[in-house]
């Protein structure tokens, strides 16, 4: 049957009652062939689905309601025409079609496109299955039955976004903030967010005052360009920018300003010569700007609980794409997890600054032994990554001709810990004046950290040179053995008896006299020297008495070779030595 014959051409009609009164007169089949064709008409006309009907070439011949209020054309505007004429924004594969046509067997496919009626979503897309028409082996053409899956498209969209954005910020984790210092800290931000975010990136930090800088002006705040990512970076074009370092003033009626007061991005998508001249001030900034291809911006502010650390500028140019809603969604979250660790490295900065400080000024001046003692001392500062320690050294000369070797080891790291030293060394010398046997120093130093509070054990090590007899008294608190070097070359290691640290009120220390010949060298130092983590304590103290070394030379010399020996790299804790050394005549 064609499509010129009846029954088709019912199909294509126009409303069902007006097909019935055209029939009355017929045969009582084609009267009922008109009732089964209303009620075909009926459930296609009613069905949410869009359906049509196409020739053999691929010409629509008729559509339902659902397909027009899909695509915002009347039914008549489809007849006889192609989708490509009547929908221009609808793509969907003719081949799969001509496939259908050919072999008869349906299938399905994805539409996808805009059509004149506006949508909710970002795109749409229909799914579809297409059956072949054929009447007594005769093939009149297709049958088209589509829905709409666009909510589900933009659901699963959203979904797989989100996806990305957790893996990106997790693999964000593990790439920025590795590190204390604020400097790698921010290129480590800048460095990831181009290219996968923008191809450029410049991140600014405040700074309260600048020491090669006048301050700025009353209601003007500073920022530093602390680093930057994929070549010139947004500042460099906006005439803000000349090296790493450098800093910038930002009046109060600047966008970076506005940014940074209310906390929350801006964005300039296709910025115009008008908006980027308010913000760059000049228009060979805008031409620079327009040079470099930059076509839109966007400013998010680096933010912590108090205030904001600074500002991360981020720039598309070229062919690249203006940022979307999710892209700065994507900013603001990695702004935020780089500004707490930007904010910790500074932190850490000021104390480790303090820390430093304070630890070089008890380490810098040992005390000043008798004329008849030499004394020399060496720090080592771990890694230049880690904290500030708590060791530290002093050598007291006291009113009975003795002097007094102190070597000692605050627990733990860091500015507690370097004023926690500086509480236990001022007792120690307050206490060493008294004359008192070096075992009941130990415990009187013991007793009163306990009981003032100082929060921190420290072990310690006493050794009271006598030159006049050339015997030397020893104590220890918890702290390594002290070794003697003797002329002969041999390194022999000093038995004392631990006690208990400092700092726990157990008391229980004893001392030890043995013999310090003339030109012997007694060696005190921290635990650095000898804790490593692939040797076990008792290898790293055989390694340290085999060294031979010659102590006929000054004791700064020997100190420096003995370093150079034992210690390879970057120290794993501080390493303090003290030697002293009775002068021969």
């Amino acid at each position: 049957m064609g499509f010129d014959r009846l029954p088709l051409k019912w199909l294509f009609a126009g409303p069902e009652d007006v097909l019935l009164s055209a029939v009355a007169d017929a045969p009582g089949d084609v009267v009922e062939q008109a009732r089964e064709y209303r009620i075909m008409r009926n459930v296609l006309d009613g069905t949410p689905a869009a359906v049509a009907v196409l020739d053999n070439q691929l010409r629509y011949r008729y559509v339902n309601a659902a397909m027009a209020r899909m695509s915002g054309v009347p039914p008549s505007a489809f007849h006889g025409r192609t989708m490509a004429e009547v929908l221009p924004g609808i793509h969907r594969s003719e081949e799969i079609l001509h496939m259908v046509l050919d072999d008869g067997r349906p299938r399905e496919l994805s539409v996808t496109g805009m059509t004149l009626v506006s949508s909710p979503f970002r795109h749409r897309q229909w799914s579809a299955v297409y059956h072949r028409l054929e009447d007594d082996g005769q093939v009149l053409g297709l049958c088209g039955v589509a829905v709409e899956v666009s909510g589900l498209r933009q659901y699963m969209d959203d979904l797989e976004q989100a996806h990305q954005r957790l893996a990106l910020l997790d693999t964000a984790a593990t790439r920025i903030g590795t590190t204390l210092c604020v400097e790698e800290t921010c290129t480590e931000l800048a460095d990831f967010v181009v290219p996968s975010l923008a191809d450029t990136a410049c991140v600014c930090t405040l700074e309260e005052e600048s020491l090669d800088a006048p301050p700025p002006a009353p209601g003007v705040v500073r920022l530093r360009i602390t680093a930057s990512a994929g070549g010139p970076g947004v500042v460099h074009r906006l005439g803000l920018m000349g090296r790493a370092g450098d800093y910038f003033d930002v009046p109060r009626d600047s966008r970076t300003r506005k940014c940074l007061d209310t906390g929350r991005p801006w964005v300039g998508n296709l910025v115009t010569d008008d908006v980027l001249l308010r913000m760059v001030r000049t228009q060979s900034n805008v031409e620079g700007i327009r040079a470099a291809e930059i076509h839109s911006l966007l400013m998010v502010p680096l933010p912590t609980k108090g205030h904001p650390v600074g500002v991360l500028y981020l720039s598309r140019a070229g062919d690249s794409a203006p940022f979307t809603d999710e892209d700065v969604i994507v900013a603001q979250d990695l702004a935020a997890r780089a500004a707490v660790a930007i904010d910790n490295a500074r932190q850490y900065s000021f104390e480790h600054a303090m820390a430093l400080e304070l630890q070089r000024a008890l380490l810098s001046e040992p005390g000043s032994p008798h004329p008849n003692i030499e004394v020399a001392c060496r720090y080592l500062p771990a890694g230049r990554h880690a904290l500030v320690g708590g060791d530290w050294c002093d050598s007291i000369a006291l009113p009975s001709g003795h002097t007094l070797q102190v070597m000692g080891d605050v627990m733990g790291h860091g500015f507690t810990a370097a004023v926690a030293m500086s509480h236990y060394r001022s007792l120690l010398r307050t206490l060493a004046v008294s004359g008192a046997p070096v075992s009941r120093i130990l415990e009187e130093a013991d007793h009163r950290v306990a009981n003032i509070g100082v929060d921190r054990v420290a072990t310690c090590l006493l050794a009271l040179v006598d030159p006049g007899s050339g015997m030397c008294t020893i104590s220890s608190a918890g702290h390594p053995p002290p070794v003697l070097l003797r002329r002969q070359g041999r390194t022999d290691l000093i038995p004392v008896p631990a006690g208990p640290p400092l700092g726990t009120d157990l008391g229980g220390h004893e001392a030890l006299t043995v013999p310090l010949p003339p030109g012997d060298v007694l060696l005190l130092y921290t635990d650095g020297l000898i804790e490593q983590r692939r040797m076990d304590i008792d290898a790293s103290l055989r390694r340290l008495t085999s060294l031979n070394l010659s102590v006929d030379g000054p004791l700064e010399g020997m100190l420096d070779t003995l370093l150079a020996r034992l210690v390879h790299g970057p120290a794993e804790d501080d390493v303090t030595l003290l030697a002293a050394r009775m002068r021969t005549s």
